[in-house]
């Protein structure tokens, strides 16, 4: 395993490697988690090589403290994908190395899909992801990526890039990965105190409660229980609660056989921002 720096560095390691049969990608922010390592291993599955970015993208923040509180840990991550497997390369680039000395985003045109849910609380969130992700796959130029669907719109908004640039990357869904107690996996729970960490299980209570209702419920009863939920919880404070369609991730108000929905929410523990998502049928 070997951790690179620098596009040249990386992409001569790359050329001189045989490759026998597909490059695998896994775009992190770094602070990894088991949920991280599940993609590294699908990766490694499909893959005879296997590259782990480790960046944290400055122009998907549109909260400088957030940014600047996101936590770094490159020494561990190292580590933790060492016992993963020797065969990974791992880019950890500086932001001149991405950006070169402007750092700003590329305005893009997702439609309807970037402006429902965190679209609407994350101003330019999208175009931050979008811009570097495309920075990445054309370093990396992998066969195929791959991403949780904890960050589901972002999944779907993922897919339109790569057709939007004509980059031929396939992109590859994964299950999200929880904690025992159904705590969605996320590099944001190191930031939680252990109280708040107890406390933000109520996030995927009230998801898998939302699933077990969903058949026998209107969209508008489901609503307004996730809401009242959260109203009278005094640990969490909620951004948003949706069920959505998840083609279109248009907000639902009334279900349609043929579609297809999730769940969404995002709330804040103290300062910390979390977000989770279930299927619905």
């Amino acid at each position: 395993m070997k951790v690179f720096y620098t596009t040249k560095g990386l992409q001569e390691a790359l050329h001189v490697t045989p490759i026998e049969n597909a490059i695998g990608f896994v775009p992190t922010m770094g602070a990894l988690h088991q949920g991280h390592i599940s993609l590294v291993e699908k990766a490694l599955e499909e893959n005879s090589t296997v590259v782990v970015s480790i960046f944290v993208n400055p122009t998907q923040f549109d909260n400088e403290g957030d940014l600047d509180k996101y936590p770094r840990t490159l020494e561990e991550d190292t580590k933790l994908l060492a016992k993963t497997s020797e065969n990974i390369f791992i880019f950890a680039p500086s932001a001149s190395e991405i950006y070169g000395q402007k750092i700003t985003s590329k305005k893009y045109d997702f439609g309807k899909l970037a402006e429902e849910m965190e679209g609407k609380h994350r101003k330019g969130h999208f175009d931050g992801v979008a811009t570097v992700l495309n920075h990445l796959f054309r370093i990396i130029e992998p066969d195929k990526a791959y991403f949780g669907e904890k960050d589901f719109q972002q999944l779907q908004i993922v897919k339109k890039l790569v057709v939007l640039e004509n980059i031929p990357v396939t992109i590859v869904g994964c299950p999200i990965l929880r904690e025992e107690d159904g705590l969605a996996m996320s590099s944001r729970n190191k930031r939680l105190t252990e109280e708040q960490r107890r406390n933000a299980v109520f996030i995927s209570e009230i998801l898998r409660k939302t699933a077990a209702d969903f058949s026998n419920k209107t969209v508008g009863e489901l609503n307004q229980f996730a809401k009242n939920a959260f109203a009278e919880n005094e640990h969490l404070e909620l951004e948003y609660f949706e069920i959505a369609n998840v083609k279109t991730l248009k907000t639902a108000n009334k279900k349609k056989e043929e579609v297809t929905y999730r769940a969404f929410v995002a709330a804040y523990a103290g300062e910390v921002r979390l977000i989770d998502n279930i299927a619905l049928n």
